[in-house]
């Protein structure tokens, strides 16, 4: 009765700083990057990408951007890029983005796996630009970041011995929002019945293979940062929270209903960013 008595007590001092004074508001932050802008992208860039091949390996989030893709396309008639869904390589021709889902989420080597024996049955012989990226649930906690991206590093590596040709490109891995603050979560949380996917070591861990990611190859091979464009939101405003103080970013509201996968504001801003990026490439 007395450790009840005590979080009524504390339960109710929280309604009370909440509402008399508002949830505690991160520091504001403002971040300006991005690949450039679809509106700045020459006729000759267009025309250079629709005589490339391109293969992208994926699961879910890859299929938001893959849909936001579409819609742009819609929109720029200009962009003479095909979507196909397809591991084969014989639908590889000049023009073509081909699409497959690769491994199984929340295993990572899986991943690796499944893109280098697709790339070794015949997408490399016929790809020009070749990638695939991880999920979110594929790093959480309890993953070892260093081994997983030595697995990777050492993966990638053999595969641009063997397929000189194509240009690999490494993505950072994706993330999620940050718990909610609202007084309903807040007192979820206080009771322990807080939604532990949304915990943020996980996305601590997702950080920190991003920067084994770019440490390694950002600067001398094509990396799409694909967790930062998920942090800026619409106006600018960075998703982010301190620990230790190291900046960890988060997947900023605006972008997401789940917490996870992309909406449509969301997978149209990167399939945005991701064209820009592909028609900047050399």
């Amino acid at each position: 009765m007395e450790d009840l008595m005590k979080k009524i007590i504390t339960l109710a001092s929280l309604f009370f700083l909440l509402t008399a004074t508002g949830c505690e508001r991160s520091e504001i932050v403002k971040d300006q990057f991005n690949y450039g802008d679809l509106k700045n992208i020459s006729a000759a860039q267009w025309e250079s990408i629709s005589k490339i091949k391109i293969f992208f390996g994926h699961q879910s989030v890859g299929g938001n951007i893959v849909d936001g893709m579409k819609d742009v396309l819609k929109d720029y008639p200009q962009i003479k890029i095909t979507i196909i869904n397809s591991d084969k390589p014989q639908d590889l021709i000049p023009g073509i983005f081909e699409h497959y889902e690769i491994g199984r989420n929340e295993d990572p080597e899986s991943k690796i796996n499944g893109f280098s024996k697709l790339v070794r049955l015949g997408i490399g012989n016929n790809a020009d630009i070749a990638f695939f990226k991880f999920c979110y649930v594929d790093i959480t906690a309890s993953t070892n970041a260093e081994a997983l991206f030595k697995n990777y590093q050492e993966t990638m590596e053999q595969l641009k011995k063997e397929y000189p040709d194509v240009k690999f490109i490494h993505f950072t891995v994706p993330l999620l929002r940050q718990p909610g603050k609202s007084i309903k979560s807040l007192i979820k949380n206080f009771l322990g019945r807080g939604d532990g996917f949304f915990d943020n070591s996980h996305n601590i861990a997702r950080n920190r293979y991003n920067e084994l990611l770019k440490s390694a190859y950002e600067g001398k091979e094509p990396v799409f940062d694909l967790a930062r464009l998920e942090a800026i939101s619409p106006d600018k405003t960075l998703s982010f929270f301190n620990d230790q103080g190291k900046q960890i970013l988060s997947l900023c509201p605006e972008y997401t209903e789940d917490g996870g996968h992309l909406n449509a504001v969301g997978r149209k801003a990167v399939a945005e960013q991701l064209l820009v990026f592909l028609a900047g490439l050399k």
